[in-house]
């Protein structure tokens, strides 16, 4: 079963310019998904439409087969959203504003308490469980926005930039909890965010959003082949050394782009051959980021 189906969704906020423009995708259930893409790509516009913020100028979409426009209370009782717009009461304290959210869900005083508490210390914000919001930084204020949408043991978690302010420690936090939610509860994730090194880390698929279009779509060595990322192999030689046809980079390797990860040992070889001590050799393989900023140059070049 599709989780999540987007059907030539489009919406446009001023009747002239489409800020999502015929969006087609699904998200089986159970996995997890990200949606790449500069600010302006249209990211948020999807969150918002897939939670039921907002209508969609043409098309349609579906979230555990109910339609957000038509049955937004349903949809709410199986779907968190993560904005970093949420709302959140500034004038309560932490807890309070979980337990609030989860008791209007209709969860029980006492297992809204003991949801919030398990969430707050799981996302390293429980030190704060008695401050009021309004004095939250924003890493923190960021990580409650996540336990609200949390805390109705959601089905679909729709994530817009939950790593904005977020330090190191607290995105390592953030991830190893979406992870346990995928792995052990079936969550069905989509992620929208400008961060493809963290996306990675959740998703194991992915879509590169530009001006309200996808770009390309598909899994980390297929959006490598239509970036034509190619593997590069890099070594290490004495500091007076150098290698026709190869390009010293930062890191001060000499690398060279080769065809498969077989051709190293060969590459090797010629260069030891023609003289040169190899003190270390390295291979540079595309990542999603790479694939990412590859699309994206091309599209603006064009």
């Amino acid at each position: 079963m599709n989780a999540i189906i987007t059907d030539r969704l489009t919406k446009s906020y001023d009747h002239t310019t489409n800020a999502l423009d015929s969006l087609t995708i699904t998200v089986p259930e159970g996995k997890a998904c990200a949606l790449l893409g500069p600010d302006g790509a249209g990211k948020t516009t999807v969150v918002k439409l897939l939670g039921g913020l907002i209508t969609p100028s043409s098309g349609r979409c579906m979230v555990m087969e109910i339609d957000p426009e038509k049955n937004p209370a349903r949809l709410h009782s199986v779907c968190g959203v993560v904005t970093p717009s949420a709302h959140l009461y500034g004038c309560m304290t932490g807890r309070e504003n979980l337990a609030f959210f989860g008791e209007t869900a209709g969860m029980t005083a006492s297992d809204a308490q003991v949801r919030a508490a398990e969430l707050m210390k799981d996302l390293g914000i429980w030190q704060a469980r008695e401050t009021l919001v309004r004095d939250f930084p924003s890493g923190v204020m960021q990580r409650l926005s996540l336990a609200r949408a949390l805390m109705i043991h959601p089905k679909v978690l729709l994530l817009d930039e939950p790593f904005q302010g977020l330090d190191p420690e607290s995105t390592q936090a953030v991830l190893g909890l979406l992870t346990g939610l995928k792995q052990q509860e079936g969550l069905t994730i989509l992620l929208c965010t400008h961060h493809p090194a963290y996306a990675q880390l959740l998703c194991t698929q992915f879509g590169i959003l530009r001006e309200g279009v996808i770009l390309a779509a598909g899994g980390t060595k297929e959006l490598c082949r239509k970036a034509e990322c190619s593997i590069r192999a890099g070594v290490c030689l004495p500091e007076q050394d150098s290698l026709t046809g190869f390009i010293k980079g930062t890191d001060g390797f000499w690398q060279k782009q080769i065809e498969k990860e077989s051709d190293m040992p060969d590459l090797l070889r010629e260069i030891v051959a023609a003289g040169h001590d190899v003190y270390e050799a390295h291979l540079y393989r595309p990542t999603l980021a790479d694939a990412y900023t590859a699309l994206l140059e091309k599209e603006e070049s064009r």
